[in-house]
């Protein structure tokens, strides 16, 4: 007996993070199960039923997100979609008010609300697809969300209203999810969380990452695992020397720093200090000296002076992040920075995060200067005429540098080559094949 959305076309479209991305990725794997047909983000908005997973992390993000629904409520306007449906972030943020705000949405669902979108398609949540899901990156990678949600009280951040409090996902079904991925040729496994230290605390009364990692790299398949989104305070050492000792663990490390400024990380709630953050930062270099460091900052925080601000520049020139990001500080609704005034100029938040991006840029140029003529191992992510791109361990996915190799040689997406760097910018780095 056929569902009544057998015969229809879904498209899922992500807005936001990689984490959104898995929840499409497990979503698509449910409907496909159930015989239903499903693309991810078809390069028009036109299908049968449109499901859009949105993002309500900061504004812009919020506005995009909106965006994509009126854009998509306007085309079914237009008999072109039967159904819009909405999920995620910003309508687990809003459950209340976007419907009352937007008409022609024919369901608005939470961020765990899976198996009731599921239901109102015609179809079963089916409870054994323990880690099945439909990847939509490139086959030889894919994100791995080790727990949803966050205990954290940083005053900026509304992830703890939209996901709720951190939940660990149990350590045996990850291990079947990533031997899954594996099976169908994912190489690279990117850890990504809210908050990747806080892993078990919740299951094992611990911190575990160290120890799923371990586990993980005994899958066969799997060659490299790399860390996203750590936590400055009370990070777990063991890591350090888990990533300096296992091959298979990318000397690599996001981990959100935020500012250096010991009265800015107290209203930040941060938990850490520069004193600590400055200590982090050493034994990471000491611990792994190959280390790539990934971080992002916020400029433009309530009450920043120019003082505070020059503070973060100087900490950025003599800490030398191999990459960085930087945000302006936008105030979020029932947060606690949110009772802030927010009383640095938009004119000047921009000015203070073009700064930072220029001392990066020079920074990245140098850094990627000095690997001219070093070998490295490259894992190649697509072709665009005339280079074959790929990344170094590094090097994540869609964030960081390239590496770019003349189509003169003959490579395959997916797999790992020995590269010579021959030339070097601030954001990528061309090379031969080392035959």
């Amino acid at each position: 007996m056929k569902t009544k959305s057998q015969n229809k076309n879904i498209n899922i479209i992500t807005m936001g993070c990689s984490k959104n991305l898995v929840d499409s990725e497990h979503l698509m794997g449910q409907l496909k199960a159930n015989n239903l047909k499903v693309v991810h983000e078809s390069d028009e908005i036109k299908s049968d039923i449109v499901i859009i997973n949105t993002c309500g992390f900061i504004n812009d993000a919020k506005e995009e997100s909106i965006d994509m629904i009126l854009d998509a409520v306007e085309v079914k306007k237009a008999g072109e979609i039967e159904k819009v449906y909405v999920m995620g972030c910003l309508s687990e943020r809003y459950k209340k008010e976007l419907p009352e705000e937007i008409d022609g949405v024919d369901g608005f669902y939470g961020a765990a609300d899976l198996p009731k979108i599921i239901k109102d398609l015609g179809a079963k949540y089916k409870t054994e697809l323990v880690g099945e899901r439909l990847l939509t990156t490139p086959s030889h990678y894919a994100y791995l969300k080790i727990s949803e949600g966050c205990d954290r009280k940083c005053s900026f951040c509304a992830i703890p209203l939209i996901r709720g409090k951190h939940k660990s996902v149990p350590m045996e079904e990850l291990v079947i999810e990533a031997e899954k991925l594996a099976e169908k040729g994912v190489k690279e496994l990117i850890l990504i969380a809210q908050d990747l230290i806080w892993y078990g605390i919740d299951l094992y009364q611990k911190q575990a990452l160290a120890e799923l990692i371990e586990t993980l790299a005994e899958i066969d398949g799997i060659e490299w695992i790399r860390l996203h989104y750590t936590f400055p305070t009370n990070f777990p050492q063991e890591v350090l020397d888990l990533i300096r000792k296992e091959p298979k663990v990318a000397n690599y490390i996001d981990i959100p720093l935020q500012h250096i400024s010991d009265r800015i990380l107290r209203s930040m709630k941060r938990g850490h200090t520069e004193k600590g953050t400055r200590e982090l930062v050493k034994s990471m270099r000491a611990k792994v000296p190959d280390v790539a460091i990934r971080t992002t900052f916020i400029v433009g925080y309530p009450g920043e002076t120019v003082e505070e601000f020059n503070q973060l520049l100087d900490f950025v020139k003599e800490a030398r992040f191999e990459r960085l990001g930087v945000f302006t500080y936008s105030p979020e609704e029932d947060t606690a920075a949110f009772k802030l005034e927010d009383n640095v100029p938009e004119e000047t938040k921009l000015m203070r995060k073009e700064q930072l991006l220029e001392l990066q840029e020079n920074i990245s140029y140098e850094i990627n200067q000095a690997r001219i003529g070093k070998e490295y191992q490259v894992i190649i992510d697509r072709y665009e005429s005339p280079f074959f791109i790929g990344r170094t361990q590094y090097d994540s996915p869609d964030v960081d540098n390239e590496v770019l190799i003349a189509d003169e040689f003959d490579l395959e997406i997916g797999e790992f080559y020995q590269i010579k760097i021959t030339e070097a910018d601030s954001f990528d780095i061309r090379g031969i094949l080392i035959q």
